[in-house]
């Protein structure tokens, strides 16, 4: 028997009053798509403030968060080394627009950690992959590049094709030809830029076999997080180390996992050899932040050493730099945290998985250490291993669901093609609280079936 967790219904007047003034002044009232709720209803909650594992809206609501500012707060919010870190930064000016000392020390963290020679730091993610991508293109002397449908890689126009997470709804155009998933992209541009299958090791080698010599890059989200959690299998892991038999740079996008699935992010957990990688996320310690590195031939290309040009006057800032060194810092000095992470969202996926068959309602959990994806659809676990596969999921069985979790306090991702993560502030209480809100909300939607 299930022993409901909703309280009476929090208000969110604050929260509507503030989307309400947000609309008249902000495209959709949001600074970022998926944050409106258009895919799971209702308005969106405007937090005030964050600590550990916890928001708290503008309404005053707790509310658990599973999001971690969509993955870097892989500490949990406001952790203290952090605070401190920026808040030392802060009394010697916000930035400089000149070299400092900070930058210099988490160059040689990341470099150091991740085996990387050089790296160059950014402002985003999507700053990363397009710099990374006129890298490849600069270094190589050719203009295409592949990339998987249903990654995403950012908002470059260059990317915005067969994308992944809130523009899943727009898939189309037949392998190998790209389709731009949004307005403002030009055909002529998308055209450079050609889509295989992920997890299709034949369709990638069919296409490289065709198309290789013209191939600048191929890039990739090694685990993808924006179609939902899809987990690479060895075969399709070795045929993306075949692109460089065709002269084409491998990129591994690893804004989402970079310093999240292993201290040298899923490129270390999963054994790839990928010639540039992108982060973002976690190396900010949650301040805005991106950077590409790889090998010393390839990375000595970018100006001032090299012809291809990238610049960016807020690269390296200060307090960005001082909150991703407090972050790595911690990271390092706590070998057992990957481990406790792992162990809890597999609880999680396991209490999940167990609520969901016990109200009836088909599920399949993608999960690979701290993110996951509950997939609202029949399939066994370790099924869903694509882009068609995941837009097979019912969405609005996870609409419902999501505003049930949402009701008793939880703050999963808001759409069907997410990852949440979890991070060092999710202890047993929040395990506890969150599959207690899960078998409730189930037993509503198998009611509802």
């Amino acid at each position: 028997m299930t022993t409901d967790t909703l309280s009476p219904a929090p208000t969110t007047a604050q929260s509507e009053a503030l989307f309400a003034r947000a609309r008249a002044v902000t495209p959709g009232g949001v600074n970022s798509p998926v944050r409106a709720f258009r895919s799971v209803g209702g308005s969106p909650r405007f937090i005030r403030e964050a600590h550990g594992a916890y928001l708290t809206d503008a309404d005053g609501t707790r509310l658990l968060d599973y999001i971690g500012s969509w993955g870097p707060m892989i500490l949990g919010h406001d952790h203290p080394a952090v605070r401190e870190a920026v808040t030392s930064a802060l009394a010697g000016g916000t930035s400089f627009g000149a070299p400092g000392e900070r930058e210099v020390r988490l160059a040689e963290a990341v470099t150091r950690i991740t085996g990387v020679d050089r790296v160059r730091f950014v402002n985003s993610g999507t700053e990363a992959t397009m710099s990374a991508l006129r890298l490849a293109r600069g270094a190589t002397g050719r203009k295409y590049i592949l990339k998987f449908r249903g990654n995403y890689h950012g908002h470059a126009d260059g990317l915005l094709v067969e994308a992944g997470s809130g523009l899943m709804t727009n898939a189309g155009g037949a392998l190998g030809q790209a389709a731009p998933s949004s307005a403002g992209v030009p055909e002529e541009y998308a055209r450079l830029t050609l889509v295989s299958e992920y997890n299709d090791p034949a369709a990638l080698d069919a296409l490289m076999q065709e198309r290789g010599v013209d191939i600048a890059a191929v890039i990739f989200e090694p685990v993808v997080g924006n179609a939902g959690v899809l987990i690479p299998t060895p075969e399709f892991l070795a045929a993306l180390h075949r692109v460089r038999e065709h002269g084409a740079l491998l990129i591994a996008d690893e804004v989402m996992t970079g310093f999240r699935l292993s201290l040298r992010g899923a490129t270390g957990l999963l054994g790839l050899r990928p010639d540039l990688i992108c982060w973002g996320k976690i190396i900010g310690g949650g301040l805005p932040v991106g950077a590409y590195g790889g090998r010393a031939d390839v990375m000595d290309h970018v100006s001032p050493q090299g012809p291809v040009y990238q610049a960016g006057t807020l690269s390296g800032n200060p307090l960005a730099m001082a909150a991703g060194l407090a972050t790595l810092e911690v990271l390092e000095g706590d070998p057992g945290l990957y481990g406790r992470l792992d162990t809890y969202t597999a609880q999680l996926a396991d209490g999940l998985r167990a609520a969901a068959r016990e109200a009836g309602v088909p599920l399949s959990v993608n999960r690979i250490g701290s993110m996951l994806t509950a997939f609202h659809q029949e399939a066994p676990d370790g099924a869903i291993r694509s882009y068609a596969d995941a837009a097979r999921s019912d969405t609005a069985a996870f609409a419902a669901w999501f505003q049930q979790m949402l009701a008793r306090g939880i703050y999963w991702a808001p759409s069907q093609f997410e990852s949440i993560f979890v991070g060092a502030a999710h202890g047993d209480a929040e395990l506890e609280q969150t599959l207690a809100a899960a078998r409730a909300a189930y037993a509503g939607l198998g009611g509802q079936a």
